[in-house]
Parts: structure tokens; sequence; C-alpha cells
């Protein structure tokens, strides 16, 4: 089962254009970067042209209670937010620059602007191709109205509609492999994160973390996407802006190191230094992959999830929800994700081992060898490595792997760490022996078996955004990794709320009406059930499936572009939102 899924998580996620030493630009992501330009070419910079207009739809400026929707245009925002704003923004851009240094954070910029653009157009023609379903007397402002919705669109809907009753078989693989994705990735996971950190920071049990993350989700979501536009109108708001007011107070206090940061986001972006943080960085396409990749998930632009959310909003005209949409990408990528990156670079964190504990049976160790350009993953796990007084015995450093932490090369290796294991003098014993990895295991000279040892180790993903926040407002107290953590609670929890909706629509397209409360039940049980289980490779299936479900939906929002370029100039040209809704003109 894990060898199947591995093969199909690297055929999705990995092959693709090869780079060198083991890497490639995956297919899936040259597609997404391609559509982006694409649609920033066809509509004329859309993204850039509409911008101010955008801002002021969502405002409310314009809205109108009596068009047919569920939510305003700021709740239909905030519900995609909610999906968008989360572990990719704490996790994956602290990834992006673990691995591709400063100038990943360029290529993240570039992404999101043309992401603005991917988002405009599947928005845009999701709006126009929805399937409103007017309540009859009876139903109208009752429960039942509420927790089925109104309206119902998304990728499953334009890709029938738009391409025509042939193309229904792709529609409908789209919603199975979105409604797989919505049980996995975009819930069970997420309350595996909640109920981890709890756990690990709080000592909370994981069944308890679960109970009472399944309830809270299914008090929210059994109300249905209105209930659920209220909860993310307020929820999302609050922990971005603490979020947000956190990196810019790491700032704040290291304002110094803002200015020669940006500087290093354009140099290294084109030309970066040898052997960043140790992991190989300097070769440009490494930089320029993880850059394009990070910037492409934080958005999620072109997965087709977001046009579910926007389609449910209260307008007539299609384009204008479209100029709301094309706000996510700069929220998300171009505003969230450069304050973790920049949080992370001007507080020194990146980059900068600290004592670490090294669980030889971890998933964050990986044996690497010294390459044109840095120092690359091997293929090969050794049989043995011999240590003495605490360093690696490498003879060939081309051909040898080296134990590595989270991508970076480790110096030494300790037997022990005192105290809480935060500085250099608490690690003591130079461990001398042999390392056996494919046991996971090291053996001392005297025949003790370890199966942890200590030494100087960076941190990646969330740790590292943690570690950032930790020492960015250490002159404020030892509190500041409070709000990662926090942030990460709130963000997986909002996942959650959203990612049920997307899925609800795809049972309602593939099964009906009847399908909807099922279809709660069954994913308030996987967020309990992801909680309490070990996930690594259920993680990987909804990935997968995610990875599949973009390329029939950039497909139909590519063949229909002219629908969509039909529909801007009209609505460009009537300029609708200058009339208010009683008729009066606006100055």
């Amino acid at each position: 089962m894990e060898g199947v899924v591995q093969f199909l998580n690297d055929l999705v996620w990995t092959y693709g254009i090869p780079l060198g030493g083991g890497q490639y630009i995956p297919w899936v992501v040259l597609l997404l970067l391609g559509a982006g330009i694409y649609f920033t070419l066809r509509l004329t910079f859309i993204q850039i042209r509409q911008f101010p207009h955008g801002i002021a739809v969502t405002s409310g400026k314009y809205d109108n209670p009596d068009d047919p929707g569920d939510v305003s245009h700021f709740q239909a925002l905030t519900t995609a937010l909610s999906a968008t704003l989360g572990i990719g923004n704490i996790a994956g851009a602290a990834l992006a620059i673990h691995i591709g240094g400063p100038g990943a954070l360029f290529w993240m910029w570039v992404t999101g602007i043309l992401g603005m653009a991917t988002k405009y157009s599947e928005v845009t023609i999701a709006q126009f191709y929805r399937n409103v379903d007017e309540p009859t007397e009876e139903e109208r402002g009752t429960w039942q109205q509420t927790w089925k919705g109104t309206v119902a669109g998304g990728p499953m809907f334009y890709i029938e509609k738009g391409l025509g009753k042939n193309w229904k078989p792709l529609a409908i693989f789209f919603a199975v492999m979105l409604m797989i994705t919505s049980f996995l990735t975009g819930n069970a996971v997420q309350a595996n994160t909640v109920a981890d950190v709890m756990n690990s920071e709080f000592g909370v049990a994981v069944w308890v973390s679960g109970i009472l993350l399944a309830a809270v989700i299914a008090l929210v979501i059994l109300g249905g996407v209105t209930a659920i536009g209220r909860v993310t109108g307020t929820l999302v708001p609050v922990m971005a802006a603490l979020y947000v007011i956190g990196a810019l107070f790491v700032l704040a206090f290291n304002y110094t190191e803002v200015l020669p940061t940006l500087g290093s986001v354009f140099t290294n972006a084109f030309n970066p230094a040898a052997g960043v943080a140790g992991t190989g960085a300097g070769a440009f396409l490494l930089t320029f992959q993880y850059g394009v990749q990070r910037g492409l998930f934080s958005n999620e632009a072109g997965m087709g999830s977001a046009p579910i959310a926007h389609s449910a909003a209260k307008t007539n005209e299609p384009a204008s929800e479209g100029v709301v949409a094309l706000l996510e990408p700069f929220i998300d990528t171009i505003t969230v994700v450069t304050l973790t990156c920049l949080a992370i670079l001007v507080s020194g964190a990146w980059g900068n081992p600290i004592p670490t504990e090294f669980n030889l049976d971890s998933g964050s160790v990986e044996y690497r060898v010294e390459g044109e350009g840095g120092i690359f993953p091997d293929a090969d796990v050794p049989e043995e490595i011999q240590i003495e007084n605490g360093r690696q015995q490498i003879q060939n450093p081309d051909e040898d792997p080296q134990f590595a932490w989270r991508q970076a090369v480790v110096g030494r290796f300790y037997t022990s760490c005192a105290g809480e294991c935060e500085d250099d003098g608490d690690l003591q014993n130079p461990f001398t022996g042999t390392l056996f990895p494919q046991k996971n295991v090291a053996v001392s000279e005297d025949g003790t078996t370890y199966e942890v040892l200590y030494g100087q180790g960076v941190r990646s993903g969330a740790p590292l955004t943690r570690l950032a926040f930790e020492r960015g407002l250490s002159p404020l107290g030892d509190w500041g990794g409070y709000i990662v953590i926090l942030s990460v609670l709130l963000f997986a929890i909002s996942t959650s709320i959203s990612w049920s909706y997307y899925g609800d629509r795809c049972a309602y397209y593939l099964f009906g009406e009847r399908a909807i409360f099922p279809y709660k039940v069954v994913f308030v049980i996987m967020n309990f059930t992801g909680a309490v289980t070990a996930l690594t490779t259920i993680w990987t299936i909804g990935d997968i499936a995610l990875g599949i479900v973009i390329v029939p939906n950039l497909i139909a929002v590519i063949m229909l572009t002219d629908k969509v370029k039909e529909i801007t100039d009209d609505y460009l040209e009537r300029k609708p939102w200058l009339t208010m809704r009683q008729g009066e003109e606006r100055d």
C-alpha cells in the first residue's frame, strides 16, 4: 500500500523536468505556472488593473442582499482564505526558505502575482456556470435552507455546463477526487496537526482534542454555508491579524536587517550563494523550484477549491466575485507568506543550528552527498557510518553519504544534552562508535546502543517559524513561539471548516441534496479519526488527489478563457457597480 501511494505521489508531485541532483520541477507545477502566465496575458494583467476595484467590492460597498447567493462577497473571500491561510503559510513558507534560501521568496511573489489572474479566471467562470436552487416558500428562512444552501458551483459545474455533456465524466472525476481530499488533507490531517500540537506542548490526550475538535466542526458545518461564512468572517480576520501583528513586531525589533534582507531576496533569486544552509540551495533551479512550489501551494490558485466557496457569493455579476477572488493570493502569498519569510530571515533563525535531539528513527533524518552547487539527497542509505569524537568519518565527500537533519548535514554528535538543551554548553559527551542507518541505531565503542543522539541541528517548517518568533520577540519575553502555536491551531480549524463546504458541494453534485447530511456526518467522524490516528499515508493520498484535480480544472478554465474574457470585457464596459442597488447613481 505504501509503495503504491509513494509511486503515485512521485508521479504527481515529483517527476517532471530534471534539475540535476535528483531534483525535478513537477509537471503539475509547470502547468500551474504556465496557466498563470496565460491568464495574465489574455486578460491584460487583470490582477493589477482591477485590484482597487476588488477591494471596493469586498468592502460591501456594492452588496445587494436580494442578489442570488448565500453569503456576502467578504464572507465568500474569508471562507476561501480560511482554507488557504494555514499550515502552508507557516510551515510551507519556512520550508521554501530553509531549502531555497532568501531567493525563494522572490519566486513566491512571482507565483502569487500570476496566481491572482488564475484565481480571477476560475472564480469568474464558476460564478457564471453555478447552479442556483431557489428555496420554496416553505423552506425560506428555515434551518433546512441554511444547511443545504441555495447555490452550488465549482469546477464540476463549469466542466459539464461550459464544455458540454460529453465532458461530464471529467466533472464527476474532479468531484470524487476533491471530496476525497476534503476528508483527508482538508480535514483529517488538520485535526491530526492540532491534536499533535496540543499533546506535545500541553500534554492533552489526542482523543480529548479529537472530541473537542469534532464537536466544534460539527456545530459550525451543520449550520450550512451561512454559518460557515459567519464563523470564517470573524475567525479569519482575527487569526490573520494576530499572526501578522506578531510578524510585524519581529520586523520592528530587527528593523536594521529588513532592507539588507530584502536586497538578499533579489540577489539570491538569480544568483543564490553556494551551499545556502548546507542544503544545496546554491543551485539556481533548486531555489526557483521551491519558491514556485510553495507559492502555488500556499494560495491554491488553479486547484479548483476556492471557486466552490466564491460561487456562494450574493451577486448577479460573475466578474464582481472574480475581482474579489484575485485579492486572495495577494493576502495569502504576497502579504502573509512574505511576513513569515522576512521574520525567519531577519531574526537569524534560518540556517542557524541550535542544540537538537536527533531521533534516529525520525522522518527528519536523511543522508546526503556533496555535489556541484551544494549538498543533495542520496537515494542509498549506507549500512554504517563511523564516528570519532562526535564527527563523521567521510573518506570521499562526493560518494560517501552523510547524516543530515532536516536536509542539513550535522557537524558533531553527542550522547546527552543537559538542562533544556537550549545552549551549546548543554551538549555533552561526544559520541564515538558506529551509526547503523538501516537499523536506526548507533552503537558506541563500549557497546552501548543509542536510539537518540544530540547535536547542532537546524529547524524547518513550523518549528523554524516558531524559532523565528521566539527570537524576534525575545525583547518582550519568551512567549513569542506561542503565537505560532495558536496560529497553527486556528488555521487548522478554519481549514477544516472551509473544506467541509468544498466536499459537501461535491457530494451535492454527485448524489443530490440527499447526500449533504450524510457527508457532513462522515466529515465529522473523519475529523475525530484524524486526531487519533497516525496519518502519514493518508496525508499523501490526499495530496495525490489534490494534485490530480488540478489537471481537469486548469484544462477546463483554459478552454473557457474566451468566455472569461467575454464576461470581463462586458462587466468593465457596463460598469454596473456605478448604480446603487436602489437605482441611485454613485459619485
